[in-house]
């Protein structure tokens, strides 16, 4: 079967933790916002890739303002965010049948054209692909008033795109919404359904606070 490859890149943060009025995934990054690093790699990584932007309503006018002089235009579809990621991803997927799901955040703008077919090909073998990087610091669990040290190399740091195939992705969708549902693999668990690991990067950095851009123009300016 031949599946259309589509992008739902999630943009719906504010700038509460970069102390910014400025939403974070339109603040300047080496001379252009966030957001468009983020689409860009999509649209490098396949020729065929179509985009989906979910943003919130009220940022429409200034998204397609900064979209007028993209070349692809026509592949792009912006879409009206939910009250929560959850929402606002199901929303996406209505412009996502019949394809191979990456869900990105807005906010990693340095991930690479190689993670992204990485998970391409993954999914197309596995129905999904995560990509995740090691722990590096020590780590403690916490209960009540006692803690105690666990084994970091139980654990792994998630990224995004977290990609699956639509079918997946999008029957796991239609389940009722939990508070529990932090990213795209723990509502596809939640149908019983396993999700394929892949190698992530450490340069694929989610922009949230004032240093993380910091560190995402260092990194630029080092490619």
């Amino acid at each position: 079967m031949e599946y259309r490859k589509v992008a739902i890149i999630v943009a719906g943060g504010s700038g509460t933790r970069m102390q910014s009025t400025v939403p974070k995934q339109f603040l300047e990054l080496a001379g252009k916002p966030v957001l468009l690093h983020t689409i860009n790699a999509f649209a490098a990584a396949y020729h065929d890739m179509e985009i989906v932007l979910v943003v919130p309503t009220a940022h429409f006018t200034y998204v397609n303002t900064l979209l007028k002089d993209f070349p692809s235009l026509s592949k792009i579809t912006i879409v009206g965010g939910g009250e929560t990621r959850f929402h606002s991803v199901k929303n996406g997927l209505q412009h996502a049948q019949n394809a191979v799901v990456f869900v990105h955040d807005g906010v990693r703008p340095l991930v690479s054209v190689s993670l992204i077919r990485r998970c391409y090909e993954a999914t197309l073998l596995h129905g999904s692909a995560i990509p995740v990087i090691d722990m590096k610091d020590s780590l403690r669990e916490v209960a009540g008033d006692t803690n105690k040290a666990v084994d970091r190399d139980k654990y792994k740091i998630i990224q995004t795109p977290q990609t699956f195939l639509s079918d997946l992705l999008i029957q796991a969708f239609e389940l009722p919404y939990d508070p529990l549902f932090t990213d795209e693999a723990t509502v596809v668990e939640r149908l019983g359904n396993p999700v394929h690991l892949v190698q992530g990067e450490e340069s694929n950095i989610k922009i949230t606070k004032p240093l993380d851009l910091t560190i995402a123009a260092a990194l630029l300016q080092e490619q």
